[in-house]
């Protein structure tokens, strides 16, 4: 294990737990795992900006020259704090389940783990996550498009669009609540000056929708909140590239279709394809009609 500590950097090398064993100090009741979930519990109530080596030592009752003998610098705690609080329970494997539910069920573990803790998209990004929590979240995402007929770098295009979708999202999540706990929030007064401000003739598409509170409102129920509208759209587009992709999988004489049955990769068979999405996106947009029309008819209602 010495060439692959001297290898990694030494924040990722104590992940593995391949680092070499720290300077022990005369109290030994200090210990990474420790030092690492009090750094996790500053972050959760006051964010990351409240973690520092001292802040850390001083909660737990050292001094901060004692902490530097477990871990060398803020960054290796970083390193450590985001790769503990990424830890997420994985389910076993189930064929029978369609892809694009295995991957939903993957992006809201995710995004349950920077809803737990925000600042974890706040830690800088230096390169290709390498810590094992990590790595192991990256291969569940794998396990779950194994059935799509995709290469290797198309899987890991899909593993870094996913991603940073849920990690950009998430930050702007974060943002928005740590407004509205500063007491930066919409107010009806904001609404109304900024539907006076958006003006027909200088925004003829956004003026509607601003005057329509559809802008900066609540969602409209029964349509799909921007997360879940964000996150169909990225599987449709996997879906889509799938289904016109001529390569087929290693090792199959055919393609698998995406509720998992063989099927031949022909022109019929994309014809087909063709339809079902042309037909599909007929009923999105009377779906939208249809939203619209109920819009307009509370707007009605509501000035008589």
């Amino acid at each position: 294990m010495a060439d692959v500590e001297e290898a990694l950097p030494r924040g990722i090398a104590l992940t593995w737990g391949v680092a070499e064993n720290p300077q022990r100090g005369p109290k030994r009741e200090l210990s990474i795992e420790r030092i690492v979930e009090t750094a996790i519990e500053i972050a959760d109530a006051e964010g990351l900006g409240a973690v520092s080596m001292s802040r850390v030592a001083t909660t737990l009752g050292f001094t901060t020259m004692s902490l530097y003998r477990y871990v060398t610098s803020k960054d290796d705690l970083l390193v450590l704090m985001e790769d503990t609080a990424s830890e997420m329970p994985i389910p076993a494997e189930d064929d029978t389940l369609p892809w694009r539910d295995g991957v939903r069920r993957w992006v809201l573990a995710v995004r349950g783990v920077y809803r737990d803790h925000p600042w974890i998209a706040r830690v800088p990004v230096r390169g290709a996550p390498m810590t094992p929590n990590n790595l192991l979240a990256a291969d569940w995402l794998l396990r779950e498009l194994r059935p799509l007929p995709l290469d290797d770098s198309e899987k890991m295009s899909s593993l870094l669009l996913l991603t940073s979708y849920v990690r950009a999202t998430a930050a702007l999540e974060a943002d928005l609540t740590e407004a509205t706990a500063a007491g930066i929030a919409e107010t009806a007064g904001m609404q109304a000056a900024l539907t006076a401000l958006v003006t027909p003739e200088r925004f003829p598409d956004l003026s509607r929708i601003v005057a329509g509170g559809g802008y900066t409102g609540a969602p409209v129920p029964g349509v799909a909140d921007d997360f879940t509208f964000g996150l169909e759209r990225i599987l449709d587009g996997i879906e889509y590239h799938v289904e016109n992709t001529d390569a087929p999988p290693a090792g199959s004489g055919g393609t698998p279709s995406l509720d998992g049955l063989e099927i031949p990769r022909d022109k019929a068979v994309r014809e087909a394809a063709k339809a079902r999405r042309e037909a599909e996106a007929r009923v999105r947009e009377a779906k939208k009609r249809e939203r619209e029309e109920i819009k307009r008819a509370r707007e009605r209602a509501a000035r008589a």
